[in-house]
Formats: C-alpha cells, structure tokens, sequence
C-alpha cells in the first residue's frame, strides 16, 4: 500500500513533508488467555457515530462537513473527535491526541460506534497509546479499512471484539458499499459474498473472475485487511492468533515482488501455515505497477504463494480499494468456498 485509500474527497487528502518521531509510552504485556468474545451493539437510525482520524488528515472542515453529510444520510447522528481538524505533517495531529480521540469516543456513552474518516499512514504509531482493557469492557463496533487495518487486527488480538473492515466515513459510498455496511453493522446479517459474475456485451472478461489457487471448503475466524499494514506489525504484541483463521487480504499501488516479499514475510514468520484458508481481494493497480513487463504477473505470485499451502485459496472478492467494495466482520467465524469463490459470515459481528 503506497497511497492512501481512495475516494472522490481525494483532493482533501494530499500528504504533508514533515517527519514525526514517534515517542511511545511503556507497552503493556500481552494478555493471558483467550481474548474476550463479546460482541458491539448493532447500529440503530438516530444513533450517534463517533468520527477519528487515528492516521491520515481530513484537509479543512469543508472536507469534515461532507463527511457529515454522508454519515447523516445513513441515518445517523455524526460526533467528530476532538482533533479532527488537527494535522502534523502526514498525521492527524500527535499521536497522544490520536489515539485520545479514539479512546473519548470508547469513553462517550452517547456514541453507539465509531467510524475511521480515511486512511493513510499512523494507526500503527498510535497502538501503545490505547487501553485495550477500557475498550473491552465498553465493546463497540468500529469500522474503516487500509491503515486502520492496524486498528482492526489490535483488537481481534487484545480485546476479542469484532470489528468492520470497511469503507471509510470519506467513501463516496455507492449503493453495494452501503447496502453491504448496513446488513452487517445495523441488521447483524449473516450474508454470503460472491465473485460477481461476469455480465456485459464482452465475451472475454479480464478482471472480475474467481481465480482458485487450491480448491476445497474451509471454516475459521475472519482476519486480515490490508497485506502492508499486516506485514508491517509482523513480530509486534498486536497481532492475532491465526491459528485456524480464515485470512482475507488486499493491497493498493504495489509492485508484484512487493507483494510476493510481504507474504514471503507471513511465511517466514509462521502465519500462512496457521491458515484454514485464504481469500486475496484487489490488488488495485498492483499488475506492473513500476511499468514495464514484469516476470511474474501478480495472479502467478499469488498461485505460488498460496498453491502449497494446503489449504482452500482463492481470489477476486470485492475487498479492497474500490467503490463497491464489501464489509468484511474481523473476528467471526465463516465458510469459504474456493472453487465457487465465495465467503459466508456464520455468526453477526454484532448483538
């Protein structure tokens, strides 16, 4: 992932110059046991959403007030944190402030559940900042994708409470965006996605196919994201268990040895051969992404990664950076299907 997740606001989100130095606070020991499963409450029409910014800046408050708008057009009440407007270089404001906006919306009994409004680059610096035992005892549901994939992989390893990895508030939210949020987050649905069919006047269709690595059906808890964010955390007390886990990845803006170096990473440190299964998402502007021919085109890099592992592997979930992209629940357990391409969530990621 080398650009920020994107949306049509994307002119509110260029990048600063500036280097912040990250100053971290004592971090706390892992802990013992199985983390806790209890699960948010559901999203209902009126309730109030709590907006963060943990990585990336918003731009202005013209930015922020669009925002609003689509939060308020999903039915529900938006609360932006206190620093949102806030930016240091490429952050949104420090990272004690960061993670103190996140941990006030934990701590504000009117906020029902909590949205990231971008991606970016900083979720990571902010992890030591967080009371991990605060949010488990006031379980809500947060959601947002790219960076945050940080967020969302913290809490299935230290507080057990399901998470969305989803759009951002700054989404242009297309209809199958929305429709895909909302069973999950207000409905608690239990959905079964799908590689879309090919339709259209072409013969030949080049994109949107399951390409199958190993057949076969697998079940295990939802973990992943974005495949930088996860390989980047790799040997840190923020990843998960994932043993037996299904693990769901996607990428942006990455060179096809990039990728093939990442899960090369995941490899070496003992993940992948954890898997029950894996699905790849997008890998948007992935195929030649320096230009050039390249050796390997990214569907053989994911065939020689993921062919030997033993386990159902498949790709072309609509998971990833794009605008029709589906929610997926971190930390549920769910079916895939390699061969058909599909993955069924078996229990709500919410009560």
């Amino acid at each position: 992932m080398t650009i920020p997740d994107l949306s049509r606001r994307g002119a509110l989100m260029g990048l600063g110059v500036a280097a912040a130095t990250i100053a971290v606070p004592a971090i706390p020991a892992r802990p013992t046991g199985a983390p806790s499963r209890q699960k948010p409450p559901r999203l209902r029409r009126g309730d109030v959403l709590g907006l963060v910014a943990p990585a990336g800046f918003i731009g202005d408050r013209f930015g922020l007030e669009e925002i609003e708008e689509a939060v308020r057009a999903m039915g529900l009440e938006p609360r932006a944190a206190p620093h949102m407007l806030d930016r240091e270089g490429y952050l949104a404001g420090s990272d004690k402030d960061r993670a103190g906006d996140l941990m006030a919306m934990f701590a504000d009994d009117e906020v029902r559940a909590i949205m990231a409004v971008r991606g970016g680059w900083g979720c990571a610096r902010i992890l030591p900042w967080l009371d991990f035992d605060a949010m488990a005892r006031t379980p809500k549901l947060f959601a947002g994708f790219s960076d945050n994939t940080a967020l969302h992989l913290a809490f299935a390893a230290r507080t057990g409470v399901p998470s969305i990895h989803g759009p951002n508030a700054s989404a242009s939210w297309p209809p199958a965006a929305w429709e895909s949020f909302r069973a999950l987050a207000f409905d608690g649905a239990t959905p079964t996605y799908a590689v879309p069919e090919h339709a259209g006047t072409y013969l030949g269709r080049r994109s949107e196919r399951v390409r199958t690595f190993r057949g076969g059906k697998a079940r295990g808890r939802l973990i992943g994201g974005n495949l930088t964010v996860l390989a980047a955390l790799v040997g840190t007390p923020y990843l998960p268990d994932f043993s037996g886990a299904i693990l769901f990845l996607e990428d942006t803006n990455e060179a096809e040895y990039r990728i093939d170096r990442m899960l090369t990473q995941l490899a070496l440190a003992g993940i992948l051969g954890k898997l029950a299964g894996v699905v790849f998402g997008q890998c948007t502007g992935c195929s030649n992404a320096e230009g050039g021919y390249s050796n390997f085109t990214i569907y053989e890099v994911l065939d020689r990664q993921f062919a030997g592992l033993g386990v159902p592997a498949f790709q072309g979930a609509q998971i990833g950076h794009i605008a029709g992209q589906v929610s997926m629940p971190v930390g549920v357990m769910a079916e895939i299907d390699a061969d058909a391409g599909t993955i069924s969530v078996l229990e709500p990621a919410v009560s």
